[in-house]
């Protein structure tokens, strides 16, 4: 049995704020150790003999940032798709299905979200045999892992009777909502509840039938939308016309809940969603006195408390059961017990037009990144790396001039006519209204300072002419 691995990473981790963010959220960061998130995802199905190549489901804002992180682990995708919009997981998966189905009329969609943490990779493999084999009889697998905790942030399955399968696999009963925390206690102590991973095996085209049963107006949309997508350069674009027809569901809520083929495979794999801060200091090692420290950061009379410093040195007195997280511009010091609240953090700036959510100082480009330096009135200093062999677009600015000075490397500038190579140390004048391009020839990272002057500073200030990424 060919199984596809189907890796959905449309989520914004804002209850990981300020580390994630909209443009560079958690399945990006590297939250438990050297790979991201979702290179790990990635590499623990990489090695299985009857696993294919991964098939990726992302937005449009993050498509050049996975493509390069999976450059960085050797990994060719089958392919990368892209949601014109995020209208939750049923959709995604049914858009995959359906990409599936042309490759392999039997393909076995095994459904993974990016930014997940399975620490028992052999008992996870073995989990995914288990449920092939009920799937081979027409089943649609989800698993089910066993609760070590009267968790409060998890929906649950109740499972029934025995599947046919006779591998340890379940008929799901029914799935249940986030409970209270008295209703959790009960379900920890009651076996035969687990808490909901979502994570799903099952054929394509047995997903596909559930759905035009259960959601036809999902299934109708998405099928126009795969019908309709088009290349752009290596990723699959859905049409968003028909797209934005479809309805935003949930898998739970669209098909699992619905149909009579749900099947549990009970899971015992060291399992996390990473949901919050103190979730991710659960899964991390810890010293004697249960602190977890990444960064430059200095304990005293410290006990249970996660410290993550990222760009200058932290010290910390006298507290227990904390989170504390700096970045480059915002600190995030909570009560382990309050950490499910960031969320509303991220509402207050978006409803103060803020863009601390959004955004890290350092902003990534499929050319490279940026990085605010300074600013204040009519100026603005940055930081730019541009990779190899990359090139920005040829554009013009109507509110700012531009100066660049090399720091490192070479750069090949285009400034209206004129086509100029600079050398480390040596800059150049770019006047308000003129054509120009930045490109690297070389084999080495180009840096350079931009220094920006004028009325207006904003980042919308740009009219592109011609741009090899094909972004707007």
């Amino acid at each position: 049995m060919k199984i596809y691995p189907v890796i959905l990473s449309g989520g914004a981790g804002t209850r990981l704020w300020p580390l994630s963010r909209a443009a560079f959220p958690k399945q990006l960061l590297p939250l438990v150790g050297e790979q991201t998130m979702l290179q790990d995802t990635v590499s623990r199905v990489s090695s299985w003999p009857e696993i294919m190549p991964p098939l990726m489901v992302c937005g449009n804002e993050h498509r050049f940032m996975i493509a390069e992180q999976l450059r960085e682990i050797e990994v060719k995708p089958l392919g990368i798709m892209l949601e014109p919009m995020g209208k939750n997981t049923a959709p995604a998966v049914a858009a995959a299905a359906h990409f599936l189905l042309k490759q392999d009329e039997q393909a076995v969609m095994l459904v993974l979200p990016a930014d997940h943490v399975i620490t028992d990779v052999a008992a996870f493999q073995a989990a995914v045999q288990r449920a092939s084999v009920s799937v081979g009889q027409g089943a649609l697998a989800t698993f089910g892992i066993q609760p070590s905790k009267p968790e409060t942030g998890y929906g649950y399955i109740h499972r029934g009777a025995a599947h046919a399968s006779g591998e340890g696999n379940f008929i799901v009963d029914r799935f249940v909502e986030k409970p209270d925390l008295e209703t959790a206690k009960k379900f920890v102590a009651d076996e035969a509840y687990s808490w909901n991973s979502g994570m799903f095996l099952f054929k394509a085209r047995d997903y596909l039938n559930e759905l035009k049963e259960y959601r036809p107006q999902i299934s109708a949309a998405v099928e126009e939308a795969v019908a309709k997508a088009y290349v752009d350069l290596d990723f699959c674009r859905l049409d968003e016309v028909a797209f934005a027809a479809s309805p935003s569901e949930s898998i739970d809520y669209a098909v699992m809940e619905n149909t009579r083929r749900a099947v549990v495979v009970p899971a015992d794999i060291g399992w996390s969603d990473v949901g919050s801060w103190s979730a991710l200091w659960e899964v991390l090692p810890g010293d004697e006195a249960g602190n977890v420290v990444r960064g430059d950061v200095y304990l005293d009379q410290v006990a249970n408390t996660l410290v993550r410093a990222e760009s200058r040195m932290v010290a910390v007195l006298g507290v227990e059961d904390l989170i504390v997280v700096e970045t480059d511009d915002a600190v995030l010091i909570a009560h382990k017990d309050k950490v499910q609240d960031v969320k509303g953090i991220v509402d207050n700036l978006k409803s103060k037009k803020r863009t601390e959510h959004i955004h890290h100082k350092r902003v990534y480009r499929p050319w490279g990144s940026y990085e605010s330096v300074d600013s204040g009135e009519r100026f603005q200093v940055k930081r730019i790396t541009v990779k190899p062999g990359e090139k920005l677009s040829l554009q013009m600015h109507h509110h700012r001039a531009e100066h660049w000075v090399v720091v490192s490397g070479a750069a090949l500038v285009t400034r209206g006519e004129e086509v100029k190579l600079l050398s480390e140390n040596e800059s150049i004048y770019l006047p308000i209204g003129v054509t120009h391009r930045l490109e690297n020839p070389g084999k080495l990272p180009l840096h350079l300072i931009e220094v920006q002057s004028g009325s207006y500073l904003g980042e919308d200030d740009i009219v592109r002419f011609e741009d090899i990424y094909k972004r707007a």
